[in-house]
């Protein structure tokens, strides 16, 4: 009758328990776990006889004898339970297998007798030691830990092979009731009972009765009491990187092959690309928080009743739920408040006979005259030390986590490998990442992409293009007149000047000539965009995307316009050691020979997609270092690498970004509030994210040699006149020569002129022989009539307000 409709026990030959996976570096070193239950699965045959023996010993000492149920142990129940005391288990370790895998928690006569069954039928058709390895990984042990090997990391620090015979004991004990035997509020009834299994491994004649001894005179040395080391602390923090892997994991496996898999996953983080990214956004973003002036008082205030003890400040200190993962950066709480300074208490950090202080001097930032304008006791805030060039601390300073928030990305060009990445000022403090969770207008970082696809269509960086203004009709009444960031009108000049100084009114003029379909099959085919509409502004960087999207795109200029994309991640193994995902884009069809028998040497193909023309990369990477030589980001020229970029800020300057690279890096920065509104007078990219970059870019590659961005062949350098765009002698000189590369074959002959975009004899549909206009002077606007002719424009009226998109992006 019970046998009916049970569970097949032959299910579990299948059996997989949820296993934590392992995020790695490059050195092989733990970057982050990620679990639904802690368990770390161990075969049988490698985890050590004293783990297996203090278990047998505990719950079930007649294991190895019995055929799945111990009728002694059962009888001893019955009895019991006829007398009036409470029905207990009396479960063999093959009974509480079956109880966990294949029936419910009920506690019942019949689930008994069903267990009973159960565990004879699987003991016909499993080894003692395959019931015993199912039991040791399953079981839980509190501290969210299943299995032994990560109870004893959770409970010691240790792996199962370095447990002592009193720290085995301690978790045999552990199975009935985790909570009710716990090591620091527990502590009598946890020795006690830890006590009983060593005297119950003594009896069975596992251990001798010298040691057992020995072992019940220790105390109980836990990570829970402080006494031993965390093995958590071999995991670092959680942060935007480590996250993020999860995050992209999880959306291509699943959660439960990410969460329980048992995955092996190797990342592709540089920790010194990290730590270096890190800390100069830190700078950047923090630097331009300061600069305005404004503190925004404490993050928490404690009782001052409760300062006079340092135990006790400490522990609510520590309590608190504040950011610590700022590298230098300490939570503090104020002691006292005094006429220049104000004494502080500092986390981590011991008091002395002298005291901690915050000067005025030292938070001058602030604007504030006095302490007592900025603390009162009971503040808690953060500090960061000040040191001496010998690295001594010679005092302190205030710290304010800014309003102001932004991200930073490092990607190899030549493969998409994203070597760091930080989301954010502080994961604690905001997990939200703004590196691929942030969509954002790029502003004039777009710009690039409207360049490309005029050089794919006959333009090179010597056409010459009219920066002269434009009115667009837009059919709703009020015509749309984009804007130069300066206010002013440099007349006819090259193109490349419309990447360097970051031209509006030349990139609106070049984008209605190609044509906005044209300019949005090239944003989406780099991936900017996946459907972006054909509106002139897009031109100007008014729709949205994220940092992600823009460094793998520039990746793509980087490395002469092949596909790459951006991956947090080489190589994933499951938990039997197979590689399930690489990214790699090679081909390689001799490399799997299992012995070479004079076949050609194996050949490594790279079979990514050709976005663009090299020639086209090479031509616009030279009019992206011209930003850094002489344009928006000269704040980078003297760095000793070859390094070009874009710029980019929206319009009121409400987002900031920097897209620099070099023949092997890209590093991308953007700045913005995470509601967005205008940062403050003064911001714009080359303010704000080219430091940022330049300061990566300094770092990362110091003492790397200068590489040269690879010239493609079938090119030729020719020399023009700046302002005519006439082909001038291979030895021409002067101020206004420059040279300019193109195809071979496609160059102007001697004395001819490159095309000229914008004169009068140019089929261009808007604001054409505009006439010149110095800055500061008034400038007259026209639209051109369906008969070629120039009507004038009347200005809108004083304080009218147009929402015609992204007029003065730059």
């Amino acid at each position: 009758m019970y046998g009916r409709d049970l569970p097949d026990t032959s299910t579990l030959r299948a059996y997989q328990p949820d296993t934590l996976s392992r995020v790695y570096d490059g050195d092989g070193r733990i970057l982050a776990e990620y679990v639904r239950e802690r368990r770390i699965f161990t075969p049988i045959d490698e985890i050590p006889d004293l783990v297996k023996h203090a278990f047998i010993s505990a719950e079930d000492k007649n294991f190895y004898n019995h055929p799945g149920f111990d009728l002694l142990g059962i009888a001893k129940a019955v009895y019991d339970a006829a007398r009036g005391g409470h029905l207990r288990g009396a479960s063999t370790i093959t009974q509480q297998v079956m109880k966990n895998f294949l029936l419910s928690g009920e506690r019942s006569g019949e689930r008994k007798i069903k267990e009973i069954i159960l565990a004879v039928r699987f003991e016909s058709v499993f080894t003692k030691d395959q019931i015993l390895e199912l039991y040791l990984n399953e079981i839980f042990l509190g501290q969210n830990a299943y299995g032994v090997a990560a109870a004893a990391r959770a409970y010691f620090g240790k792996a199962l092979e370095e447990l002592t015979p009193g720290e085995a004991a301690y978790l045999a004990a552990l199975p009935k009731a985790p909570s009710d035997l716990h090591p620091v509020r527990q502590r009598a009834r946890a020795i006690e009972r830890r006590n009983y299994v060593l005297r119950e491994m003594g009896e069975n004649g596992y251990l001798p009765w010298d040691v057992v001894r020995a072992e019940q005179d220790k105390p109980l040395e836990t990570v829970q009491g402080g006494e031993r080391p965390s093995d958590r602390d071999r995991v670092p923090p959680a942060d935007y990187f480590s996250e993020e892997i999860r995050r992209q994991l999880i959306a291509r496996m699943g959660p439960d092959a990410v969460l329980g898999g048992g995955l092996t996953i190797r990342a592709t983080i540089d920790p010194r690309a990290q730590r270096i990214a890190a800390r100069a956004l830190r700078r950047g973003l923090e630097e331009w928080d300061r600069a305005q002036g404004k503190w925004r008082g404490p993050l928490a205030r404690l009782d001052p009743a409760d300062l006079g003890d340092e135990a006790v400040w400490r522990g609510r200190l520590a309590a608190l739920d504040l950011p610590r993962d700022i590298e230098g950066w300490h939570p503090a709480v104020i002691l006292e408040v005094g006429r220049n300074a104000a004494r502080i208490g500092i986390e981590g950090v011991p008091d002395d006979a002298d005291g901690h202080f915050l000067t005025i001097r030292d938070a001058a930032w602030t604007g504030r005259r006095r302490p007592a304008d900025l603390w009162a006791v009971g503040d808690v805030v953060m500090v960061a030390p000040l040191k001496d060039a010998e690295g001594r601390t010679q005092g302190w300073s205030l710290r304010q986590i800014p309003e102001l928030e932004g991200a930073v990305m490092v990607m190899d060009a030549h493969n998409g490998r994203v070597l760091a990445l930080q989301g954010g000022f502080s994961f604690q403090s905001s997990t939200f990442n703004r590196a691929t969770q942030a969509f954002r207008q790029p502003g004039s970082a777009f710009k690039p992409f409207v360049y490309a696809a005029a050089l794919d269509r006959g333009f090179s960086p010597g056409t010459i293009v009219a920066d002269l203004p434009v009115v667009v009709d837009t059919g709703s009444g009020e015509p749309w007149r984009p804007k130069n960031a300066s206010g002013n009108f440099l007349g006819f000049v090259p193109m490349r000047l419309g990447i360097e100084l970051s031209r509006n009114l030349m990139t609106v003029r070049i984008a209605q000539d190609i044509g906005m379909d044209v300019v949005a099959e090239y944003a989406e085919r780099f991936g900017v965009y996946d459907d972006m509409p054909e509106h002139l502004s897009y031109a100007l960087g008014a729709g949205e995307t994220t940092l992600w999207r823009l460094v793998a795109a520039y990746g793509m200029f980087a490395n002469g316009g092949l596909r790459i994309e951006p991956s947090l991640v080489d190589r994933v193994q499951d938990r039997y050691g197979r590689t399930i995902y690489r990214h790699d884009r090679r081909r390689c069809d001799g490399c799997a020979a299992e012995r070479y028998q004079g076949q050609p040497e194996p050949w490594v193909i790279d079979t990514a997609e050709r976005v663009i023309d090299p020639v086209t990369a090479y031509q616009l990477t030279s009019m992206m270092r011209g930003v850094v030589e002489r344009g928006t980001a000269t704040v980078l020229r003297d760095i000793p690498h070859n390094i070009a970029g874009k710029t980019g800020t929206t319009n009121d300057a409400r987002d900031v970004w920097f897209i620099g690279f070099t023949p092997d890096i890209v590093v991308g920065c953007f700045m913005g509030h995470d509601t967005p509104r205008p940062l403050g007078r003064g911001a714009a990219g080359g303010r704000l994210c080219a430091p940022v970059a330049g300061e990566i870019f300094s770092e990362y590659l110091r003492g790397r040699p200068r590489t040269e961005f690879p010239r493609p062949s079938e090119t030729v350098w020719v020399k023009l006149d700046k302002e005519t765009g006439e082909r001038l002698p291979d030895d021409a000189t002067g101020p206004n020569v420059v040279s300019e590369l193109f195809r071979r074959g496609e160059e102007p002959s001697l004395h001819q002129t490159v095309r000229v975009l914008g004169a009068a004899d140019d089929s261009f549909s808007f604001g054409t022989d505009l006439p010149f206009s110095l800055e500061g002077e008034p400038v007259p606007e026209y639209v051109t009539r369906p008969d070629g002719t120039l009507q004038p424009v009347t200005p809108p009226p004083p304080g009218a307000q147009l929402d015609l998109g992204s007029g003065g992006l730059y």
